[in-house]
C-alpha cells in the first residue's frame, strides 16, 4: 500500500523545517528526477518541448529544460510569463544558459505539461483551453509534471485537461490523481523524490492507495480440513436468479467450502451449489441483493437476517426498507455502484445529489457516509474502486473498462461473500476481493469488449 494525500504543501514545509531543504533544493531535486526518467527513456537529441505556466510548477519545468539542455533539442513555450519567486529564479537560470523559447506548439518527440499544479481549482481560461487543445492533438510522447494540467485539487477534471501519457508526481501520490475522472488524464504514474526517501518524507495518511501485490488470495494451507473448515455462504435468491447464481458461482471457485441459495425459485443449478427453501443452519456469511426485486416477503427477509452473520449487500438492497435494518447492523459490507450510493446518501440523510456531483467529490461523501456508519465497510464502485471503514480508506486502481458489463458486481459481491464464509474480517474480505476482482479482469486475454462474468469465474482458478 502507498499513503494519499490531499495536497503536500505541508510536507514541503515539513522538509524546509526539520529537515534544513530549501524550496530551492526540493525543485531540483523535482527537475532531476523528470531528467533521470527522459534520459532512461528517451535517446539524446530527442527533441523536448516544455510548456510552463506562471508559478512553481512553471519553475520545474523550466528547472527540467536547463538540466536536458545540450542532451536534447529542448524548447520552452511560455505559456504566462512567470510570477512566483522560484518561476523567476529558474527562468533566469535557463535564460542564462541560452535554452531557447519558442512561439510555437510544434510536434516533438516529448511534451512536458508544466503549466498549472497541484494548487489549480478554477476554470481554464480562454488562452489555456486553446493550448491544452493543441497539445493534445500532438502525437509526442506526453508528460505531466506532478499533476496533469487542468485537473483540480478534489479530483475534478476539465474536459480539456492535459492527457498525459505518464504523470511523474512530486514527493508523494496526491488523492486527485486517483478520482475516476482523473483516470482518463494521468496516465502511468510515478512518484519522484524531492532529496529525502518517501519514508523520511510522508507522515500516517488515513488514505491509502492498494497495490496488486497487496492480494491475499485464500490458499489452503492447512491438511487436516473438510469442506466445513472453509465456511457456509447462503445467497439470498430473487426473482432474476441469473445474479445470484453467477455470485454463488464465484463464491465456490473462490473458496467457499459451502454455497447455497436460499430461496423459493425453481431453479436448475450448477452441480456444486445447493439450493434450501430456508436458511442453513450452518451458514457462516450471508449475501443478498442480487437480482433480489420482491421475491422474498418481509417475514422471510426478516428470518434470512435473524442471526449475527457477516453480510455482503448489493444492488436491489439500496431500494428495499430492509436497509433500514441492514444498517443498524455489524459486520456488514456495501458495494453499491455510484446510483445506488446516491439512493444511499438519500437514504440516509447525508445528501440528495446526482451522479454528477458525487462523480466530481467522491472522496467526500464516502467520508461522509463512513463518518455516520463507522461499523460497516463501503465498496464504491467506479473506474477507481474506493474502500472505507471508519475513518480509514483504500483505493484500487487497478480496474478496467472490461468489467463494465452486466453481472460483473454479482461476481465481486460473491468474490466478498466467499471470504466473509471463510472468517475473514469485513475489511479485509473487501479489498482482496475488489484486488481479486481487478486482476481476474487484467489477466483475460480475449478482447476487452467480451469478457463476462463466466469468465472472470474461469479466470479465478489460475490466480
Amino acid at each position: 500500500m502507498q499513503k494519499l494525500f490531499d495536497e503536500v504543501g505541508f510536507l514541503d514545509k515539513r522538509c524546509y523545517e526539520d529537515f534544513g531543504l530549501s524550496e530551492d533544493i526540493l525543485m531540483e531535486h523535482a527537475a532531476d528526477g523528470m531528467a533521470d526518467y527522459i534520459r532512461a527513456k528517451f535517446p539524446k537529441n530527442s527533441k523536448v518541448l516544455v510548456v510552463c505556466g506562471s508559478g512553481n510548477n512553471g519553475a520545474d519545468g523550466l528547472a527540467l529544460s536547463r538540466l536536458l539542455y545540450k542532451d536534447y533539442e529542448v524548447e520552452i513555450f511560455i505559456l504566462k510569463e512567470p510570477k512566483s519567486e522560484m518561476a523567476k529564479l529558474q527562468d533566469r537560470r535557463a535564460h542564462a544558459i541560452h535554452v531557447k523559447r519558442t512561439i510555437y506548439l510544434n510536434d516533438c518527440d516529448i511534451i512536458v505539461d508544466a503549466i498549472f499544479g497541484t494548487g489549480f481549482k478554477g476554470s481554464l481560461d480562454v488562452e489555456s483551453k486553446s493550448v491544452m487543445q493543441t497539445l493534445n492533438k500532438l502525437n509526442g510522447y506526453k508528460i505531466s509534471c506532478d499533476i496533469p494540467s487542468g485537473l483540480r485539487v478534489n479530483g475534478e477534471c476539465d474536459s480539456n485537461s492535459f492527457r498525459a501519457d505518464t504523470t511523474l508526481t512530486m514527493g508523494a501520490l496526491k488523492k486527485s490523481l486517483f478520482n475516476d475522472s482523473a483516470k482518463e488524464f494521468v496516465g502511468d504514474i510515478k512518484v519522484l523524490d524531492l532529496g529525502v526517501t518517501r519514508d523520511i518524507y510522508e507522515i500516517e495518511s488515513n488514505w491509502q492507495l492498494l497495490d496488486e501485490e497487496d492480494l491475499k488470495l485464500p490458499y489452503r494451507s492447512q491438511k487436516d480440513t473438510h469442506k466445513g473448515t472453509y465456511g457456509h455462504l447462503s445467497l439470498a435468491c430473487g426473482e432474476k436468479i441469473g445474479a445470484s447464481t453467477l455470485s454463488a458461482k464465484a463464491a465456490l471457485r473462490f473458496g467457499a467450502g459451502l454455497v447455497s441459495l436460499v430461496g423459493e425459485q425453481n431453479m436448475k443449478l450448477p452441480n456444486a451449489i445447493m439450493h434450501s427453501l430456508e436458511l442453513p443452519s450452518n451458514t457462516t456469511a450471508l449475501a443478498l441483493g442480487m437480482g433480489l426485486g420482491s421475491a422474498f416477503s418481509e417475514k422471510e427477509m426478516d428470518a434470512f437476517l435473524d442471526n449475527g452473520f457477516s453480510l455482503v449487500g448489493d444492488a436491489d438492497i439500496f431500494s428495499m426498507p430492509i436497509l433500514k435494518k441492514l444498517l443498524q447492523r455489524k459486520n456488514v459490507v456495501f458495494t453499491p455502484h455510484p446510483k445506488e450510493f446516491i439512493a444511499l446518501l438519500k437514504f440516509t440523510d447525508l445528501a440528495d445529489i446526482n451522479i454528477e456531483e458525487l462523480q466530481e467529490q467522491r472522496f467526500k461523501y464516502i467520508e461522509l457516509f463512513c463518518e455516520k456508519y463507522p461499523d460497516i465497510v463501503l465498496l464504491l464502485k467506479g473506474a477507481n474502486v474506493i474502500i472505507g471503514l471508519n475513518k480509514n480508506f483504500y483505493i484500487n486502481p487497478h480496474g478496467t473498462s472490461s468489467l463494465a458489463k452486466g453481472g460483473s458486481g454479482d461476481v465481486l459481491s460473491g468474490l466478498i461473500g466467499s471470504l466473509l464464509a471463510q472468517g475473514y474480517p469485513p475489511l479485509s474480505a473487501t479489498i482482496n476481493a475488489s484486488l481479486a476482482h481487478t486482476r481476474l479482469a487484467k489477466n483475460y486475454t480475449g478482447a476487452d469488449f467480451s469478457l463476462t462474468p463466466d469468465d472472470l469465474i474461469a479466470e479465478i482458478a489460475k490466480l
